[in-house]
């Protein structure tokens, strides 16, 4: 029998079964649109750097719900320079984009459903206006947790003006969402130090408007009236502080007879020590870890510098994950701790050539400095849980013989020259507001204890509190703990808790 002639009818030609030669059907040949783009032609440089920037910036908005509204947006021109105003024609305000405030209206609503013990508070005692006349001014974390403690504040009767403590913790959208409402927001994503400063003076220095009440975290906003508007505090009936290095800069003040108001110490408070500092750090470090590094705990050493509530929080966190923990503490306490609890206490220097991670929460500063990182492995994560972001002596590193490369979103690669390298997390600031998210739970029971720490402030009789750093009562730190443990009532023009 014959066979088929490759060549003929372009090689398609087949045997039945029966022997014959049959011809198959003619294909045409399917001519695509793009068919003639060179595929292998190298990108350009300028190709090369947009790829690269949009593989960056997905891969972070996967990872960040804060980013998700925020990093998305080409427009690089700075909020200062912007002319903006919301649906009622309000410009009070300095954010980067009011187009965002229905998708930060969601995530508000989203954080009502989680946090009841603010919400019991407003619900309670919108009817007595306990904070009717108080003007305050607050610096803290913008985000959808705060925005439920301001507008909650604003039912109660509240003006708030608001900044951000923080240059890389604001979400974007929350604070379009609050500009929308009404509120006096001045912050936004990724400030410079200079854009910091000038946010909290927009707060502060306002033709009309002066504030009676101080809500901080970390110091800053006192500082700033302190340092710039002295007379502000004739007027100013209180200060509360929830971060560690705040209060120490109050007790600073208080023992040099500087503090000329009273200020409350939210952060010594049982409620945001047991619940703020523990256990809201011990689910948001593996979050923000896991968001910007993407690495794998199991094995890894990890130091953990200090072992007060945020670093029994994280040490918690990733000995449960499979890490080998060290712990360093300079307090015999909480170093007595550490050990009954089962990790090794060390000094850093005995370590610091061999671990993975190093995390700092101790409230100092300088606690991690560049001979420590000279001395670092290659690829150590380096990273700050800490409120102020003077832990890591990041200054140290912004010398000509280190080369700095941005990864992606808060992750920047340091290089040695020999070609080590070390991971720098959100350029030493604080991890989680940073980079990732904290349970909105937790933040309710934080939120409710600033809420009535200043409606205890701004209702005290004369004489109550003198100039001086005080603990918040005992009744008000044990209501905040349950979902709807306390009530208020006025009694003789003053208002007065009970925890049910």
């Amino acid at each position: 029998m014959k066979r088929p002639d490759p060549q003929q009818n372009g090689g398609e030609a087949f045997v039945n079964c029966d022997g014959t030669v049959a011809e198959a059907p003619r294909l045409k040949k399917i001519q695509f649109a793009d068919q003639k783009l060179e595929f292998n032609k190298r990108p350009t440089k300028i190709g090369r750097r947009s790829l690269s920037r949009s593989i960056s910036q997905s891969s972070t908005d996967s990872y960040s719900s804060a980013a998700s509204y925020t990093d998305s947006s080409d427009d690089e021109t700075s909020p200062r320079d912007k002319q903006q105003k919301n649906s009622k024609g309000n410009a009070d305000f300095c954010i980067k984009n009011i187009k965002q405030a229905d998708f930060g209206r969601r995530e508000i609503e989203i954080a009502e459903q989680e946090m009841p013990a603010l919400m019991a508070l407003r619900k309670r005692a919108q009817g007595e206006k306990p904070l009717a006349g108080a003007k305050i001014v607050g610096c803290t974390h913008i985000t959808a947790q705060t925005a439920v403690l301001m507008e909650t504040l604003s039912a109660l009767g509240a003006q708030c003006r608001w900044a951000a403590c923080n240059i890389y913790s604001t979400q974007n959208e929350v604070a379009a969402a609050l500009a929308e409402g009404g509120f006096s927001v001045f912050a936004w994503k990724g400030e410079s130090e200079d854009d910091f400063w000038w946010c909290i003076d927009r707060c502060v220095n306002v033709e009309g408007w002066q504030p009676n009440m101080i809500l901080d975290d970390g110091g800053d906003l006192t500082h700033w009236i302190y340092k710039k508007y002295p007379n502000m505090f004739k007027k100013i009936k209180g200060i509360v502080e929830e971060s560690v290095t705040g209060v120490h800069r109050l007790y600073q003040l208080s023992k040099a007879g500087k503090l000329c108001v009273p200020a409350m110490n939210v952060n010594d408070s049982v409620t945001k020590q047991k619940f703020d500092n523990l256990y809201c750090c011990r689910e948001s470090i593996l979050d923000g870890l896991k968001r910007t590094t993407d690495v794998m705990f199991g094995g890894k050493q990890v130091v953990v510098c200090g072992y007060g509530e945020v670093g029994k929080g994280c040490s918690a966190a990733l000995k449960a994950m499979g890490s080998i923990v060290y712990v360093t503490e300079i307090d015999p306490i909480c170093a007595l701790q550490a050990c009954m609890d089962g990790f090794r206490l060390v000094k850093l220097n005995e370590v610091i050539r061999q671990v993975d991670i190093v995390i700092t929460c101790t409230g100092n500063k300088n606690v991690v400095v560049r001979e420590y990182m000279d001395r670092m492995k290659n690829g150590c994560i380096v990273c700050n849980m800490g409120h102020s972001n003077t832990e890591i002596d990041v200054a140290s590193l912004r010398t000509p013989e280190l080369t700095w490369e941005r990864v992606r979103s808060q992750v920047d690669h340091v290089i040695w020259p020999d070609g080590k390298r070390i991971v720098l997390l959100a350029e030493g600031r604080l991890l989680n507001l940073s980079c990732s998210t904290v349970p909105t739970f937790v933040l309710s029971i934080t939120a409710t204890t600033q809420a009535l720490a200043l409606i205890e402030l701004y209702n005290a009789p004369e004489g109550r509190y003198k100039q001086d750093v005080y603990l918040l009562p005992k009744k008000m730190d044990g209501g905040a703990a349950t979902r709807s443990g306390f009530s208020l009532s006025r009694q003789n023009g003053v208002f007065v808790f009970f925890v049910l």
